[in-house]
């Protein structure tokens, strides 16, 4: 009985492989045997091509991460291996009061961009009492400033839960030691800065620009009373409540500002500009010889804006980041520009229907 079904099974796969066609070697009427799989490595090639033709099964494929030999992620047809150029993770530096808040708000407005604030976050964790607010509130308490580390530490903790998503980090990195420690931390996650943006504006347009600049302090809206007036004078557009000046927008302060914004900033530019110029620099990691790897090297972007004001600067911001291609403008914008496009259609076709029968008229 057993022949009986073993020679069945051998028949019934003779006649499959013969109505499709099969190609898996020369002698493809002669059904494939155990033995004949294991032991022929020609065949086993063809065998396993030919069920993949079949079946329409992509191919597992297997990304290197930095690490020990053997570490690595399997991704399945489904998933997508990440390129790193795809995602906007971004850094804008200026000298103080040069307009990095206004264009870091307009691209939040317009687009699916997470802005991250050093500031900011460093407050949630002292408000929150977590083990590095505590230590960087012990350290602030007497006076001291906190170290790399700790810094490193609250913007990565915050970085790595956006791995798929777009950000722009604001307040970090400030020196050129912030700057190769936040680059390592993101080369080892595979999530490399991909665009940095310079503000480059004259100390004279600054000094006068911070000295008509209004804050709405909870929220940060920025006005100037030169070119971004508010509707009414001292109050904020959107909440209706008092604007304030900071007391540092005074010429004094600004000069010491700015002096320690050329000492810090300078090394961290040259630094970028390197980069960008000569490619991110990568360390040989080791793998195991039958691991599939796949490097994809990638060329940091590095712009300078130098337009007067935020109205000259973001055009040409606004272009810089549109060359990404997993940033989305916001539901809410695309809304109001179909709203907008709708408008227009709508009001051609009445000006044509109004012409066309003002045309019927006069024939008539």
């Amino acid at each position: 009985m057993q022949n009986t079904a073993a020679s069945t099974v051998r028949s019934a796969a003779r006649n499959s492989a013969a109505a499709s066609g099969s190609r898996i070697s020369a002698t493809a009427a002669t059904p494939i045997t155990r033995r004949q799989f294991t032991t022929s490595p020609a065949t086993n090639k063809a065998f396993f091509l030919d069920t993949l033709r079949k079946n329409h099964t992509p191919p597992t494929s297997t990304y290197k991460i930095n690490g020990p030999i053997g570490t690595h992620v399997n991704t399945g047809p489904s998933e997508e291996l990440e390129k790193p150029t795809r995602y906007l993770r971004m850094i804008m530096f200026g000298k103080p009061g040069a307009g990095k808040g206004t264009l870091a708000q307009r691209l939040v407005k317009k687009y699916d961009l997470v802005s991250v604030s050093t500031g900011d976050l460093l407050r949630k964790h002292i408000a929150e009492r977590t083990e590095i607010g505590r230590e960087a509130e012990d350290i602030v308490a007497k006076g001291g400033l906190l170290p790399d580390e700790i810094v490193l530490k609250v913007v990565t903790n915050e970085l790595d839960g956006l791995r798929n998503k777009n950000w722009i980090l604001d307040g970090f990195p400030r020196t050129l030691g912030q700057g190769e420690l936040l680059d390592a931390h993101l080369n080892k996650h595979n999530t490399p800065l991909t665009l940095i943006v310079n503000i480059d504006v004259a100390d004279n347009v600054i000094l006068q620009r911070i000295s008509d600049r209004w804050v709405h302090p909870s929220s940060g809206r920025v006005y100037n009373m030169s070119y971004n007036r508010p509707k009414v004078d001292g109050i904020d557009d959107v909440t209706g409540e008092p604007l304030v000046q900071r007391p540092d927008d005074n010429p004094e302060t600004f000069a010491r500002r700015l002096e320690a914004f050329y000492k810090a900033t300078s090394p961290l530019m040259k630094y970028y500009n390197t980069q960008a110029t000569h490619g991110q620099s990568s360390r040989r990691v080791l793998q195991h010889p039958h691991q599939v790897s796949f490097h994809r090297p990638h060329k940091l972007k590095l712009a300078t804006l130098s337009g007067a004001t935020s109205d000259e600067n973001w055009p040409h911001l606004d272009e810089l980041v549109q060359q990404f291609p997993a940033l989305r403008e916001r539901a809410e914008v695309l809304r109001m520009k179909h709203s907008l496009s709708d408008a227009i259609v709508a009001s051609g076709l009445a000006a044509a229907n109004a012409y066309r029968a003002g045309q019927v008229q006069a024939t008539q």
